[in-house]
């Protein structure tokens, strides 16, 4: 695999789980994450967002942000999980942080979980719903930039290479569920949480605290201790990127 495109790459449809996300009893398979992320690209597209451009995205672990996040990959765009940083071309936060952003020339808002109160701003289910479940095939370069952190920027090459050893040292096969306990903000979480498992067709969680389907066979975590987490094996993202 040469970039995040290609983890959601047309022959990676199954029926498979791709993302379990228990809080919202909501469970996608490779092919509605597949799906999905192509939507959620031709919506980006839509809104102005090319190879090259910046798109910023709240760090909530929702569907909504990680599929932004591949959808912006597919075009070459890099991402921000940090809406501090609004010299963006496309700003997504949830619903009831609308008017936590005043406008900003250029930049186009998205809000998901609720409609927006502003008619301006766009509203991440309705019109990623509405959008083409297909995506035109988009030379991206591996070396150019897809996610952007602490004022460092990581590219494609850089983070699945990372994801590769992480398959490696920690034995991931399909039949893993890794469950994601740090935000996305950190590069090591992206890696380890989300392109190493599905780089191998295992299934990633968002987990909820208080449901026993929360639980898997991977954590991943900074401050993780012996015992703190059902699951038997455990990554420190720090030591990932």
């Amino acid at each position: 695999m040469n970039t995040l495109g290609d983890l959601v790459a047309r022959d990676r449809r199954s029926s498979a789980l791709a993302l379990r996300v228990p809080a919202l009893d909501r469970d996608y398979s490779y092919r509605d994450f597949c799906t999905t992320a192509w939507k959620a690209g031709n919506f980006l597209s839509f809104l102005g967002v090319r190879g090259g451009g910046r798109v910023a995205i709240e760090p909530d672990p929702l569907p909504e942000p990680l599929l932004t996040f591949f959808g912006a990959a597919l075009h070459g765009a890099t991402t921000t999980f940090d809406t501090t940083d609004i010299d963006v071309r496309a700003l997504v936060v949830p619903w009831d942080r609308e008017d936590d952003f005043a406008d900003v020339p250029g930049t186009k808002r998205v809000v998901y979980g609720g409609p927006p109160s502003d008619p301006g701003v766009s509203h991440w289910e309705k019109d990623v719903w509405s959008e083409n479940p297909a995506f035109p095939q988009t030379d991206v370069d591996p070396a150019s930039p897809v996610l952007a952190s602490g004022g460092d920027e990581y590219s494609h090459r850089t983070l699945l290479t990372a994801a590769a050893r992480v398959v490696e040292d920690v034995g991931l096969t399909a039949d893993d569920d890794v469950v994601v306990r740090d935000p996305l903000t950190d590069p090591g979480v992206v890696a380890a949480g989300v392109l190493a498992p599905l780089s191998v067709g295992a299934t990633v969680v968002f987990p909820d605290p208080d449901r026993d389907e929360s639980q898997g066979t991977v954590a991943v975590g900074s401050e993780i201790l012996e015992g703190d987490v059902p699951e038997d094996r455990t990554l420190s993202p720090p030591n990932v990127v």
